[in-house]
């Protein structure tokens, strides 16, 4: 028989069956906007770059910090090389014979963020991209006090070396876990590249001056 949704299924042993109404647990919102959010968890984890606009990337939504790198930014602009983001064609750039051509990494990613109103929705953002550098999720602070949190996150996060930064309802924010550095990382790889020229074209866009009108 379908249950109405809300509601859950009772039989007394006979082919009768009636719903009672369950109990429904509110979700979990976040006090603040994902930008703003990161931004105070990038400062809270001490991550000196810019906060890039909360995006997509490989079907995860998560905000990359990142800097540029003044010489090479400086020579791709000698060399006529904007940001490319075509995946295929970065990824030509890792071939070894055409890698002494390849332009060089305009910016340094300093770390990427997950904003997620639970942890295993920012742990399953982020943890992609703990491969290549510091690594990071912001959750409510409600979302922090439970003992699924205490015995099923916090383990797998000193696993990946996650940070995690808790938002209060009033937006404010707080170090829970810091993110650790000391792990082996994969080095420059299509994927990492890709990376770095999406954030590269987010951070000249960021820095462009508006259109005259």
């Amino acid at each position: 028989m379908a249950v109405t949704r809300g509601q859950t299924a009772v039989t007394s042993g006979s082919n009768s069956t009636r719903s009672v109404p369950s109990r429904v647990v509110p979700p979990v919102e976040l006090p603040a906007d994902p930008d703003r959010l990161a931004r105070e968890a990038a400062a809270r984890l001490g991550w000196d770059g810019v906060v890039l606009p909360h995006r997509k990337l490989f079907g995860r939504h998560v905000s990359v910090v990142a800097r540029l790198r003044s010489e090479a930014h400086a020579e791709r602009i000698a060399i006529g090389v904007e940001p490319v983001t075509d995946r295929a064609t970065v990824a030509t750039w890792t071939w070894p014979e055409l890698a002494a051509t390849a332009p060089p990494t305009a910016v340094r990613v300093v770390g990427v963020l997950a904003v997620a109103r639970h942890w295993r929705t920012g742990m399953a953002a982020v943890v992609p991209f703990a491969r290549y550098g510091e690594a990071a999720m912001v959750l409510p602070t409600s979302a922090a006090l439970s003992h699924d949190y205490v015995d099923n996150c916090l383990p797998r996060a000193r696993a990946y070396g996650l940070g995690v930064v808790t938002a209060a309802e009033d937006a404010t924010t707080e170090l829970d876990l810091a993110s650790r550095v000391d792990r082996i990382t994969l080095g420059e790889d299509p994927v990492s590249r890709w990376i770095n020229e999406m954030a590269y074209e987010q951070l000249l866009a960021l820095e462009a001056p508006a259109p005259a009108e």
